[in-house]
């Protein structure tokens, strides 16, 4: 059982009747329901849950507010988990991370003791020679400084988005952004109010002003809120990011919620501070607002003895609630030398609480054979950062820091705040906002609850008030400084003064860096690796700040801050990856599809039949569906297509700009394969140009690029100002592509007034006229590699043309087929997918698409970039490959190309051919690879490696006379 629980009222986030078993780095825990994985761990005695990055120092929460890295650990299929935040669960298995052995007795501690050859920027002065020798390097350093372990194993799980929007979304559910809600809400206006932590109400929850003043304040606003319908409260929710346009994000579970409000209110708070001295790294160093979250919110007694480090009436509050719960106080020291008259400093001293005025503490050291603080030494500040060097050792297994909270400003900086600071102080101040977005709360400089409450009032009444349209000018009013602190930063002539525990970066290293020329505060940034770890600088720029101030002489506002960056709080990428929410379309032919059996399956915005028959028969379905094709008749629908009529006086001249191929000569009636390249000279689309007249042309998109071309056809067009129509047809045209042996013979069986006769229509051609009554564009053209029709239809008479080719076809056979067998028969073809077999740095050489450049124009968009990269010469082909052994697994798609070591390439398409009876695909392998029987290695599935051979497509029909017989 937990060891170190404290009665009620303290621990109300938990329930003490559902104990919750655990298990941490192969030992058994017990916790209850509502505990955190470390709040949970400390009732047990266990501080160090992770090691430092760098040093490999073991290393323990400080916040218990999820604001640093230290509280990282891995469980089995999830790396990167912040322990001082994640609710622990039945059965959860649990490990600390960075280790190579365990937390408690990690091999690589061993470079704690090497501190001394790894000095600042030593990664940019070592591993570069002799030629070739970071290759051994990387792979050693990356075993010894990672983050988490991914599990390849790991079962994905469901994650999904939400669209929401607001009047206003009010970011911190504290008493400032409470009262801020109340405020919009009382105008009758749709609030959101975003909280990270399970309940409303921010510090005043944990900190002693609850009881004194904060009480009936608390109450008092979470009754008017009870009594608003028109405020939301999200709970558990962190907002990782504010972007233009009020554009925020949000995280809760495994949801992420994409929220447009008309105004924001950022009540998002402060981050705690540590002090920086010698060992203030160890487990068991907590910050005062961390002591006071164990104590009330999860009933845990920290420590029995404890030293309080403090700059303010928090600490003395941390001290007077150990005291009242049995642990023993013994000393408050405090770094202002004048005594300070606040209320709770006047309690501890009533208490019996000895204080220690104008001391710090100048190193803490580990207990004996433990992973934690074990005492202290408290000497007296002489001077701004510095102290004596003889003082008081003070024996103690909790040290509990208090330094001015910094304001948690990232995501308001984000969308366009601006932070200063003044001369001798070295916290920042907000100075200005971006439109539409309001701050209140310590993030605004507030104090005291009642500047809190009054601050979000202001704000919530603004934005109301900005919602409405009748606030024009939105100034910030910063609160009064009142305290100039000089902060806490005490070198120490042994080192080991963490500035940055994320990085493991000390003092010595940023005097280091600043002499070797690097006093730009971004610059210092990149070369020490300060403020460059998951915490982003949230404990460690202050400091940082006040360390090149006094280096350089200069003032905190001279100094700067280096750049907030989103996501504020780290996201999941399952979160990112998740579902769309793009609309789904169906084709005009979807209910038939669905009664005929088809598995439907997402391509782009569309839903379209993958392959016909039952899970089961999968492999077995796809195969038919291959082999009618080739020998028979099959029918597929290709409603999904984009089109576009391109119509005017200088249609020919648009097209011969925008397109690769050359349009100007080609003949009324025949189609054109159409490539279309960006400005950079990569592959963006591929399609065909059927010439209707000599000014107007139809042009077919692929399904993936319909929606995205239009706009930049639209564009091109703005800029060339040719006169030229551009009409978006692609939901006006249905069509169907008939394809196979009997595919002329099928056609024909329906009246119309079109000649299909090799003569005729022969390949490229097209064809308008009816069929079945229905007006209709015939493209003769065959991406299957079968002699094919593509029948373009009005899309109300899609269906009926289908029920029709199936109801005549059924003499010859005729199948449906879906994109499963499509994709095989194409690549029986060597024909490319775009965005499949290219990527967003294919040029048309890479992937044998030269011939359709043409030479004879001088211009096209892409032209020049595809003859700069050509003079470089080409990096990597894609290539059309067999499997010579057929006991081979076939490789998946996304495999990788290897030569021994080196990554040369990547599969991009791969099939089982039943035709061919063999698996083909294409991959992208390095030029010497691609000579024509040569083989290749790839590393499939497992780390298997199999070896393909190199087949210049077309793997079936090579002479191409199939489709145009």
């Amino acid at each position: 059982m937990p060891v170190d629980r404290l009665p009620p009222p303290d621990g109300f986030r938990i329930d003490r009747s559902r104990p919750v078993g655990f298990e941490f780095e192969g030992r058994h825990y017990q916790g209850y329901a509502g505990d955190t994985i470390a709040s949970a761990l400390v009732a047990h005695g266990v501080w160090a849950l992770s090691r430092s990055f760098k040093l490999h120092r073991a290393r323990g929460p400080f916040s218990f507010a999820g604001g640093e890295a230290s509280t990282l650990v891995q469980l089995m299929s999830e790396p990167n988990v912040q322990a001082d935040v994640r609710e622990i669960q039945p059965g959860m298995r649990i490990g600390g991370q960075n280790t190579i052995g365990g937390v408690a007795s990690d091999l690589a501690a061993i470079l704690g003791r090497l501190e001394r050859f790894l000095p600042v920027g030593f990664y940019y002065k070592a591993f570069y020679k002799p030629r070739g020798i970071w290759n051994w390097w990387e792979k050693f350093i990356r075993r010894t400084a990672g983050l988490g372990r991914v599990d390849s194993t790991w079962t994905p799980e469901y994650f999904d988005k939400v669209y929401a929007h607001c009047d206003v979304a009010v970011i911190g559910g504290g008493v400032a952004g409470m009262a801020a809600a109340v405020a919009c809400g009382e105008r009758n206006l749709d609030v959101l109010l975003i909280e990270r932590e399970p309940g409303l109400g921010g510090w005043l929850t944990y900190g002693r002003l609850l009881e004194r003043d904060g009480g009936s304040v608390l109450s008092d606003l979470r009754d008017r809120l009870d009594e608003l319908p028109s405020v939301r409260v999200m709970t558990n929710a962190t907002c990782t990011g504010l972007f233009t346009d009020n554009w925020v994000s949000v995280t809760r579970g495994n949801c992420l919620y994409k929220i447009r409000a008309k105004s924001v209110v950022a009540c998002t708070g402060g981050i705690s501070q540590p002090a920086v001295f010698r060992n203030n790294d160890l487990p068991a160093v907590v910050s005062a607002g961390g002591v006071q979250r164990l104590i009330r919110h999860y009933g845990v007694r920290p420590g029995r003895r404890a030293v309080v480090l403090t700059a303010g009436d928090e600490g003395y509050a941390a001290a007077l609630d150990l005291t009242e719960r049995g642990t023993e106080v013994a000393a408050v020291v405090d770094l202002r030398s004048e005594p300070t008259a606040g209320e709770f400093a006047r309690d501890s001293r009533a208490a019996g609480i000895r204080v220690l005025s104008g001391h710090t503490v100048r190193e803490a050291w580990p207990q004996s054979g433990q992973w934690r603080v074990g005492g202290a030494l408290a000497t007296r500040v002489v001077g701004p950062n510095s102290c004596a060097a003889e003082g008081e050792a003070i024996d103690c297994d909790l040290l509990c820091v208090s330094i001015e909270d910094a304001p948690a400003g990232g995501l308001l900086a984000h969308n366009g705040a601006t932070f200063g600071a003044s001369a001798n102080r070295a916290l920042p101040h907000l100075v200005s906002l971006a439109p539409h977005v309001f701050a209140a709360g310590t993030v605004a400089g507030t104090r005291s609850v009642q500047q809190a409450v009054t601050s979000g009032q202001d704000a919530g009444e603004s934005a109301g008030a900005d919602v409405a349209g009748s606030l024009t000018v939105v100034k910030h009013r910063p609160t009064p400084i009142t305290n100039e602190l000089v902060w806490p930063v005490f070198p120490h002539p042994h080192g080991r003064e963490f500035v940055d525990l994320d990085e493991d970066v000390t003092i010595r290293e940023i005097h280091d860096a600043l002499a070797e020329g690097f006093q730009d505060i971004e610059l210092l940034k990149r070369y020490s690796t300060v403020g460059m770890g998951p915490s982003q600088g949230r404990q460690s720029a202050v400091a940082t700040a006040a360390i090149v101030a006094a280096a350089t002489n200069t003032s905190f506002a001279a100094v700067g801050a280096t750049t907030s960056r989103p996501p504020v709080h780290a996201v999941r990428f399952g979160l990112l990856a998740g579902r769309s929410f793009q609309p789904v379309r169906h084709t005009p032919i979807q209910g038939w599809h669905v009664d005929a059996g088809a598995q439907m399956m997402n391509a782009g915005l569309w839903m379209r039949p993958a392959y016909y028959g039952s899970p089961d028969e999968r492999a077995d379905a796809i195969a038919r569906e291959v082999l009618a094709v080739r020998h028979g008749v099959g029918l597929i629908d290709v409603s999904t297509l984009g089109a576009f009529e391109v119509r005017g006086p200088d249609a020919v001249e648009f097209l011969e700009r925008a397109y690769t191929s050359a349009f100007r000569r080609q003949p009324v009636g025949r189609t054109r394969y159409a490539l279309l390249t960006d400005e950079s000279g990569v592959i963006v689309d591929d399609g065909v140009a059927a010439r209707l007249g000599p000014d107007h042309f139809y042009v077919t998109a692929s399904t993936s690029g319909a929606e995205t071309l239009y706009p930049m056809l639209l564009w091109y067009q703005a800029q060339w100002q040719l006169d030229v129509d551009i009409a978006d047809v692609t939901s006006a045209f249905g069509a169907i592509n008939i394809a196979g042996p009997a595919a002329r013979e099928v056609i024909e069986k329906l009246p119309g007034n079109i000649e299909f006769s090799g003569e005729a229509c022969p390949y490229l051609a097209l064809r308008t006229g009816q069929l079945a009554g229905v007006d209709v564009r015939v493209l003769r053209i065959g991406f299957v590699g079968e002699l094919g029709y593509e029948i373009h239809m009005p899309w109300s008479q899609c269906r009926g043309l289908w029920e029709a080719l199936v109801e005549v076809g059924k003499a010859r056979g005729v199948r449906p087929f879906g994109i499963e067998a499509q994709r095989v028969l194409r690549l029986e073809k060597g024909h490319l997918i775009v965005t499949q077999d290219t990527d967003g740095l294919t040029h048309p050489h890479e992937v044998n698409l030269g011939w359709a450049l043409s030479r004879r124009k001088p211009f096209f968009v892409g032209k020049r970039s595809i003859e700069a990269m050509m003079e470089v010469g080409l990096k990597r082909r894609l290539v059309g490959y067999q499997v010579p052994d057929r006991s081979e697994p076939l490789p998946e798609e996304g495999c990788l190309v290897v030569r021994g070591d080196e990554i040369t390439g990547r599969v991009t398409s791969t099939a089982w051919s039943p035709v061919l009876d063999r698996a083909i695909g294409m991959a992208y392998v390095a030029p010497d690879q691609a000579v024509s029987g040569d083989q290749f290695t790839i590393k499939g599935d497992g780390g298997r490696l199999i070896v393909a051979q190199v087949v210049r497509p077309p793997f079936y029909d090579p002479k191409n006379a199939r489709q145009e017989m």
